[in-house]
């Protein structure tokens, strides 16, 4: 997932983090009202979502240019 993340564009990168943190809230739900088949699922969501603000915070400070697709 990290490569992949790599080559998205910033408003890729943002309609990915929206989708991430839904999917999060979902299964936080999930995992207070019952049982879930994959309890790791909620920490790598989270590893995710860091991975994308990291990576958007570097495109704002300039640390990371846009490359043409």
């Amino acid at each position: 997932m990290k490569g992949k993340l790599d080559e998205l564009t910033i408003d890729e990168l943002q309609r990915t983090l929206q989708e991430a943190k839904e999917e999060l809230r979902k299964e936080r739900f999930k995992r207070t009202v019952s049982r879930v088949e994959n309890p790791k699922k909620t920490m790598q969501l989270k590893k995710q979502i860091a991975r994308i603000l990291t990576l958007l915070r570097e495109y704002e400070l300039g640390k990371r240019t846009l490359r043409s697709k």
